[in-house]
């Protein structure tokens, strides 16, 4: 019992530590808004990002060693991040509208066909090593990792609706994880935007300050996140909506073969009965 636990454990801990270090700036404000809320949260990047993949790796090798997850599945695991890791280059080399990035497409279908802890590790790491090739490691970084982890993780939630409904297969599936992504397209940006928008001074009506009430809070970062990142935010969630509509169903058939084939176990078929008191 006290194993089966463990990895669960392992996952909500990751999580929580991703919580605080987006939330902490409000329950201890202990720094001067600036206009340069990079070098407040410079200072938080090294602690977090080690803390992090210490995590992950955590994560890794208890996976192996309980066979939660097989040695298959593991390397599965860095062939795809390699592939996702390659697709941020477009980010970088081509001119994409706004916030749109094809690396959500894999994350999510991953999470939703191998599960929760898969696609975590699929965000997580996804993150890092694109920020690697790319040139994108900055005290934004374990952020990012984070919150593309909840994005894969998130993504598992559906398939239980999915059997119930039985949908899998049907066209209604990929509908309905192509909204999921749009969804996902709007809500990475709002959860991004709180990495930044604590340390940032400018009109009283769309920036924190100390003292304030909850409610007076939501407002205010409502009234910022529509001026500044909505815009931004919808040209990722028209991007990945589009993506998974226009390859979702091959994406998948690909992923539920390498899933059968990788969780295939052996049976060995009986030894044959041979008979006692054979006639001399």
């Amino acid at each position: 019992m006290k194993n089966r636990w463990l990895s669960p454990i392992i996952y909500l801990i990751c999580s929580l530590v991703g919580v605080v270090s987006l939330l902490y700036p409000f329950v201890l404000p202990q720094f001067n808004a600036t206009g340069q809320p990079g070098q407040q949260r410079s200072a938080d990047m090294p602690l977090m990002l080690t803390l992090l993949l210490g995590l992950a790796l955590l994560v890794l090798v208890y996976e192996v060693q309980g066979q939660a997850m097989s040695t298959k599945i593991i390397a599965l695991l860095g062939v795809l991040v390699a592939i996702n890791a390659a697709l941020r280059f477009f980010d970088v080399a081509i001119p994409i509208p706004g916030g749109f990035s094809p690396i959500f497409f894999l994350i999510i279908l991953t999470g939703y066909v191998y599960g929760a802890r898969f696609g975590f590790l699929m965000g997580v790491m996804t993150l890092v090593v694109s920020a690697i090739l790319t040139g994108g490691v900055g005290p934004w970084l374990p952020s990012q990792m984070f919150t593309a982890g909840w994005v894969g993780m998130s993504a598992a939630l559906l398939r239980p609706s999915m059997r119930n409904l039985s949908l899998e297969g049907r066209s209604g599936e990929v509908w309905i994880l192509a909204g999921f992504s749009a969804v996902w397209g709007i809500l990475f940006g709002i959860i991004m935007n709180l990495w930044t928008w604590p340390f940032i001074a400018g009109p009283a009506d769309q920036y924190w300050s100390q003292g304030i009430g909850m409610l007076e809070t939501f407002q205010r970062y409502a009234t910022y996140y529509l001026a500044t990142s909505l815009v931004w935010d919808i040209a990722r969630a028209a991007g990945n909506f589009l993506l998974i509509f226009g390859f979702g169903v091959p994406a998948l058939r690909a992923l539920r073969r390498f899933q059968r084939r990788f969780t295939f176990t052996y049976s060995q078929p009986p030894a044959p009965v041979v008979p006692e008191n054979l006639p001399g």
